[in-house]
């Protein structure tokens, strides 16, 4: 363990085995043996009936938290779950200690109805920019790791996203209509044209994965929970891509985004979504 919570680059130099072994420990531990196997009285509703937790998600969390926090002294988590119980804890972000943003399950609907939909997502963040981020699907067991400036790899081979096929149709998962405001569905229409693809998003990791290794061209969401967001934004950028707000700047995790954004295969595809949503508005 490093003392000085200000060596990221060492810290990951020396620890991001361990970091690896963590997550696919809190997956094997704790959601795996729950996965098709989750009684009633271990689903309750957060906010609403789209809005699930289990405890899976919640056993999840405690361990990597522990986990995380003791590999690096000194350094905070800001965690779904924890969040829900403490909203305050949610500024962590923007303070100066290291952060560990945690989303234990990130598609707990689909975990939930027995889907193979979902993942665990970690990254570190240091000033509110994302240093390093782990994306893990643990039913396929594939693992999805970006550090910052250092590239991304699946399984260990370098992912790149690639551009689209010129005069291909765009294909893009955006946030599902059913669960935005009518701003923001009108700013979703702008999608609706020719050689445009929209479709509904499933776990937000897995589609920024996706974007990653070039089988999406792009997403779009309207919200910004960190959980969400921080890590598979690094992983699409060290492929090669790029994200952009509808303000037309990238994507900032602590927060105070114009909405919606976009992550794309390239600067080209992100900006031609974004302009697309712009003729929505």
């Amino acid at each position: 363990m490093i003392e000085h919570p200000g060596t990221i680059d060492e810290f990951l130099a020396r620890h991001a085995a361990d970091v690896e072994e963590a997550v696919r420990k809190a997956a094997a531990t704790e959601i795996m043996p729950r996965f098709r196997q989750l009684a009633a009285d271990e689903v309750d509703q957060k906010s609403g009936p789209h809005d699930l937790v289990t405890d899976a998600d919640r056993k999840a969390e405690l361990y990597l938290t522990e986990a995380l926090t003791a590999l690096l002294p000194g350094s905070a988590v800001v965690g779904e779950e924890a969040v829900h119980a403490d909203p305050a804890s949610y500024g962590a972000i923007r303070g100066e200690a290291p952060v560990w943003i945690v989303d234990p399950v990130d598609g707990t609907r689909q975990f939930v109805h027995g889907d193979t939909g979902f993942c665990t997502l970690v990254a570190l963040v240091r000033h509110g920019v994302v240093q390093a981020s782990w994306t893990y699907a643990p039913v396929l067991d594939q693992l999805a790791v970006a550090v910052r400036g250092r590239g991304a790899v699946l399984d260990g081979e370098p992912l790149r996203a690639g551009s689209p096929e010129p005069g291909s149709e765009l294909r893009v998962a955006t946030s599902h209509p059913d669960y935005t405001t009518e701003e923001q569905k009108r700013a979703l229409l702008g999608l609706r044209t020719e050689g445009v693809a929209p479709r509904p998003c499933g776990s937000a990791g897995l589609e920024y994965l996706a974007v990653a290794r070039g089988a999406l061209d792009a997403t779009v969401f309207d919200w910004e929970a960190a959980w969400d967001h921080a890590a598979g934004l690094l992983l699409v950028e060290e492929a090669g891509g790029a994200h952009l707000t509808l303000a037309g700047e990238p994507f900032r995790v602590a927060g105070g985004n114009t909405l919606p954004f976009s992550a794309a295969r390239d600067t080209a595809t992100a900006r031609r979504v974004v302009d697309l949503l712009s003729t929505g508005v």
